[in-house]
């Protein structure tokens, strides 16, 4: 069975989150996405509209996701690579090369992004819709 891994926060869910993980799930037989906590986001200061919980749910009840896992640190890809004998490490292109350490491990692929859409956008737009 190929394992493929991908990480994110997946808060408001939009078809590029959805695109990215049909092709994800594409490259191999068992897709597993590794999911920033609530905790780990403060550290970044990345607020979620979602809770944790609750965008864990959302992952879960998408076909492509086999298993969601909590995305805690940075630094436990690695661990979480060997941990569950993972094949194919996948994010965006819009972190290319931030991953390449991982070649060591498993195939690193960046997939190109959706065009239009990001959950930044959908909160700018609301914000606006907002303020109208």
């Amino acid at each position: 069975m190929k394992k493929v891994l991908t990480y994110g926060t997946f808060d408001l869910l939009h078809f590029g989150h959805v695109n990215l993980l049909k092709r994800a799930k594409a490259l191999g037989d068992y897709l597993i996405v590794g999911l920033s906590t609530d905790e780990f986001n403060d550290g970044k200061n990345k607020q979620a509209y979602h809770s944790f919980d609750n965008r864990k749910m959302i992952l879960e009840s998408i076909s492509f996701v086999d298993e969601v896992i909590p995305e805690n640190t940075w630094d436990q890809k690695v661990k979480d690579v060997i941990k569950h004998e993972v094949d194919v490490f996948v994010m965006g292109n819009d972190w290319e090369g931030r991953f390449d350490f991982l070649k060591e491990y498993c195939e690193v692929i960046y997939l190109p992004r959706t065009i239009g859409i990001s959950t930044s956008k959908i909160k700018k737009d609301l914000k606006i819709v907002e303020n109208g």
